[in-house]
């Protein structure tokens, strides 16, 4: 099986897994910093790569998406009264935009 069948697929996303592959958009300074460059930041479903992050995000917000950079971040180890513990594995998407699209985070505010 070629790479191109495969990614071929997952650009036929329907809107219930669109919605379960973009958990929440990130609000921090830094996230706030890269808006000025056209890009916006995302917490996603750890097991997605960036063409199902890519579709998800043109299907629900209706902009072209140029790029898709993914961080994927460990949990850390945690002591919560002598017992150790350690928080769930994330992955963040930094979704770099074509000119003249853009999101609006604040509208559910």
């Amino acid at each position: 099986m070629s790479l191109t069948k495969k990614y071929k697929n997952s650009s036929e996303i329907d809107l219930n897994k669109s919605y379960r592959i973009i958990l929440k958009p990130l609000v921090t300074e830094k996230a706030t910093r890269l808006s000025e460059y056209n890009k916006v930041v995302f917490s996603v479903l750890p097991t997605c790569n960036k063409f199902e992050i890519k579709n998800a995000i043109e299907k629900l917000f209706s902009v072209k998406v140029k790029t898709v950079n993914v961080i994927n971040l460990k949990g850390k180890r945690k002591r919560l009264k002598g017992i150790m513990g350690k928080r769930n594995d994330t992955k963040k998407a930094i979704v770099t935009l074509e000119k003249g699209n853009s999101i609006d985070l604040s509208v559910g505010v």
